[in-house]
């Protein structure tokens, strides 16, 4: 199963690597292979389907331009257009004055916000290693990581929807990804 992986995300890194040279066949590739999972993430954060596939033209545009400054070592492929992903559907938010509608509910429905940028059986695994990792964390803190990474909410949205100083929600987001990256690394 390892090996399915390794091999997606040198076939990433292959495709990333020809997009960074210019070759357009390549991020035709890429976007036939990936934009089933950036759409998920962007749709979750922008909630509007009009608006997600705007966002996601611009994070291909984005991918295109940026795809030279994608480095293997810091993380995987996916990983890093992902995060591009998020960063764009944050800043369509955030340029509308929108604030996402999200209300976790206590119990097992928090997961069901935590988008799978995974696709394989293999990656079942890692989203079970997600979830019992955020599992342990209590109702509050977990809720308020759920919120900041997988709906692009601010720490001063944070801050006002969990009564807290930004400092404090600075802190919390800090340490529980901090302890977050253990458990999972623990958990690999």
């Amino acid at each position: 199963m390892v090996s399915d992986v390794s091999q997606g995300d040198a076939s990433l890194q292959a495709r990333l690597a020809a997009v960074a040279g210019g070759d357009q066949a390549a991020l035709k590739a890429l976007y036939d292979e990936t934009a089933a999972k950036l759409f998920g993430v962007v749709l979750r954060i922008v909630r509007h389907r009009e608006t997600a596939e705007d966002v996601l033209q611009d994070v291909y545009l984005r991918i295109w331009q940026n795809a030279g400054a994608y480095v293997p070592t810091a993380g995987r492929p996916i990983t890093w257009m992902c995060a591009i992903a998020r960063n764009r559907a944050i800043d369509r938010v955030r340029a509308r004055k929108e604030t996402p509608l999200t209300d976790l509910v206590d119990g097992e429905d928090w997961m069901n916000n935590v988008p799978d940028p995974y696709d394989g059986e293999s990656d079942i695994l890692d989203r079970g290693a997600l979830a019992l990792c955020l599992g342990r964390f209590d109702d509050l803190h977990r809720q308020c990581l759920v919120l900041a990474y997988c709906d692009g909410f601010s720490r001063e949205e944070l801050a006002a929807r969990f009564e807290r100083p930004v400092n404090t929600i600075k802190t919390w987001l800090h340490r529980g990804l901090a302890s977050l990256r253990s458990c999972l690394e623990a958990n690999a």
